[in-house]
């Protein structure tokens, strides 16, 4: 790369955090603003990136702005107003989205791309695992914390590069892999696309850049259009037989589940993940299947030890199904669900795991436009819990609209349901007859989770 410098705006996010790191890795300056502090921007403040929280042109450090030397990457939730974009636009300087960036980077790499409108951060997470554990090497930008890793960037030896590809403003379409799994095409995201159609298309587009002699993982189930001849296509599924599935499903304590892997190639017995909940034998054998076809692509064995072994000890990702307290008289964890059918997978999973225990939903939405379109999916998905207690919406980048609010959506729950103030939550929950209880939300409901956990914990 020609630039010594790289600015960033929205440094802080997960996407572009894990870009920040990576050139702090390779010796650039980097530098960037983000709206507020967070432990991301924090770790990157403190291994060298200069970081603040104003739009201010005034604040953008000396050095970086000399177009010759700085290139400027930003995320698409910053407005095309603000201040410091335009002025990066209006001097000249090169500026590229995120995605452009990762396709950069992409370029001469065995790319594994992992899409979906829901599970895609622990199955990319995952293919990173096996990657390691499989090769020693392969390197990975994830759109999570991975607690194996240590956090979203991986760095490591040969030639395969596994990366998150995020559907959000097409983001996704930047990429051409030579592996793609599509764990999904549930509507998501309409302020961006419109229609539930528009996403599949875009969907099938991606696909349709897998490289010759590539393949794509799909789920069994999800109806795409899928124009490629030059690749190979596999089915997987939870259980369903098909080219991947999981079968001898047994359910264990505290939720973890020992399962057979069966691929085209024969079946890899007794295998354990190291992380609860069906959902997630559903994406470990998604990971399975993508980390297959590069073996058959590069030669590297696909050792049936080595692959056990790495289930077990995959830890997971932040925020993704992550249990806080698992105790016999109190179960709380923590998911990313923002979608009504994240919400209901994830609530069927914990229903199986902890049978005839009593579930209370915390759910803070996520953005107005989103509310808009799936509050009556919100509606049926938290029904499914015993209780459910709602925070107001959280907006991100988005203004109010007017009638929209949580309250339409717990109008319309059939169960006991609530609706309180983030600030409240830990001693409300902390004052409710609980069990086992799941907080879900895209925003800053995570913040809670610490006293949230604390409370439940003292009740134990």
């Amino acid at each position: 790369m020609e630039f010594s410098k790289v600015y960033f705006l929205g440094i802080g996010g997960i996407g572009m955090s894990a870009l920040a790191r990576y050139f702090l890795h390779e010796g650039k300056q980097v530098a960037g603003y983000d709206r507020t502090p967070s432990h991301l921007t924090a770790e990157l403040e403190a291994e060298g990136a200069a970081v603040h929280y104003d739009d201010d042109i005034g604040a953008i450090p000396a050095p970086f702005l000399d177009p010759r030397d700085t290139m400027v990457v930003y995320t698409p939730a910053v407005p095309s107003e603000h201040s410091e974009y335009r002025y990066f636009v209006d001097h000249g300087f090169t500026v590229e989205k995120r995605s452009q960036m990762l396709g950069h980077l992409a370029e001469g790499k065995y790319v594994m791309a992992v899409a979906g409108t829901h599970g895609k951060t622990t199955t990319s997470t995952l293919v990173a695992w096996l990657n390691r554990a499989l090769t020693g090497g392969g390197s990975a930008f994830l759109g999570g914390i991975s607690k194996n890793f240590g956090g979203n960037l991986v760095l490591g030896g040969g030639a395969r590069l596994d990366v998150e590809a995020d559907e959000f403003d097409r983001s996704f379409l930047r990429l051409f892999p030579d592996v793609a799994v599509v764990t999904s095409a549930d509507a998501d995201h309409l302020d961006i696309y419109g229609t539930h159609e528009a996403v599949k298309e875009a969907f099938s587009q991606f696909i349709g850049q897998i490289r010759a002699g590539g393949a794509l993982v799909i789920k069994q189930g999800v109806d795409l259009r899928l124009d490629n001849p030059g690749i190979r296509i596999y089915r997987y599924a939870y259980d369903t037989p098909c080219d991947f599935y999981a079968r001898n499903i047994r359910l264990r304590e505290g939720g973890y589940y020992r399962f057979d892997l069966v691929t085209p190639g024969g079946a890899v017995e007794d295998c354990t993940l190291g992380i609860p909940g069906w959902i997630n034998i559903e994406n470990a054998v998604a990971a399975c299947a993508a980390v297959w076809c590069a073996s058959q692509a590069d030669g590297t064995a696909f050792d049936a030890g080595r692959l056990r072994e790495a289930l077990a000890s995959f830890s997971g990702v932040k925020r993704r199904f992550e249990f806080y307290v698992n105790t016999p008289r109190q179960v709380y964890m923590d998911d990313y669900a923002h979608h009504p059918r994240e919400l209901a997978a994830t609530l069927a999973s914990v229903r199986k795991m902890f049978p005839g225990r009593k579930i209370t939903a915390l759910f803070q939405p996520h953005l107005y436009t989103r509310t808009r379109d799936f509050y009556a999916g919100f509606a049926e998905a938290l029904s499914q819990a015993d209780e459910a207690v709602l925070l107001p919406i959280y907006p991100a980048r988005e203004e109010p609209i007017p009638g929209i609010a949580s309250e339409i959506i717990a109008e319309r729950v059939t169960v006991p349901c609530r609706i309180v103030e983030r600030d409240r939550l830990a001693d409300e929950v902390a004052a409710m007859e609980t069990d086992v209880v799941v907080s879900f939300g895209a925003g800053n409901i995570d913040a809670c989770c610490e006293a949230l956990a604390e409370k439940l914990k003292a009740k134990s």
